[in-house]
């Protein structure tokens, strides 16, 4: 039996590059979450599936290597695959193509929410599609680990408010965006000058609309830590490794 996998080939707009005309980090997000969407979908355990029993799934950790920048003009092919879950964290993993040619790869873990109470689920409460689930335990990308360390003498370098614009149907701003939020804190020159070898971002508690972000930023030998506060609360935390 051969091992399962979701392809899926993405043509790019232009709004998906930035002034170098290299792909953003939130569009790189935008594709491998839309990939983790059909996949499950494909899999009987999609959105359309867990919504009439008021679950979800919630990204909780987000990991991406870059090998090269995909540029303008360039499609990508996402290949995805469900991990066997551990405990309450469902992991997927994921290649990023262009042609033949690996340019990313990436790796996640997720956590099944009832949305009337934000309880975290086992894989049982998916029923026969968690039984049924052709998981596939192969590594695309390994994370150091899963957990950011927490900014000592981090400085502020800008405050947001999340408006209905940024925020997807669990109302809250989608993982997605968190790509611009956190490079919004580097400069055109800054990132002009450096090469991103990748970047993992955590998602700790949910930015609603209205929520007034600060977002600080540490420098570290080997690239930045960051966060995003919402008053005393840390949110999310960023961290991004550069080219030597």
């Amino acid at each position: 039996m051969s091992r399962y996998a979701h392809f899926k080939t993405y043509d790019l707009r232009y709004s998906d590059f930035d002034y170098k005309d290299e792909l953003r980090a939130s569009s790189l997000l935008g594709v491998v979450q839309e990939s983790a969407c059909l996949s499950a979908d494909e899999l009987g355990f999609g959105y359309e599936d867990l919504k009439p029993k008021n679950f979800g799934f919630i990204v909780v950790n987000t990991y991406c290597e870059l090998r090269r920048p995909v540029l303008l003009g360039e499609s990508l092919t996402v290949e995805t695959w469900p991990l066997t879950p551990r405990h309450v964290f469902f992991e997927r993993d994921y290649r990023v193509r262009v042609g033949d040619e690996e340019v990313a790869a990436a790796a996640s873990r997720w956590c099944l929410v009832d949305l009337n109470t934000f309880a975290l689920l086992r894989p049982e409460h998916m029923g026969e599609a968690h039984e049924k689930c052709p998981y596939r335990d192969e590594k695309a990308a390994v994370p150091q680990s899963w957990k950011v360390p927490h900014i000592k003498n981090g400085r502020e370098m800008y405050r947001m408010t999340v408006a209905n614009s940024h925020c997807d149907h669990y109302f809250h701003a989608n993982n997605a965006r968190y790509g611009d939020f956190y490079f919004d804190c580097f400069t055109m020159d800054e990132l002009s000058r450096k090469k991103v070898k990748a970047f993992q971002i955590t998602y700790e508690k949910q930015a609603k609309e209205g929520s007034e972000l600060a977002l600080r930023r540490e420098d570290a030998e080997d690239g930045a830590l960051c966060e995003i506060r919402c008053g005393e609360d840390v949110l999310s935390q960023f961290r991004v490794w550069f080219e030597a």
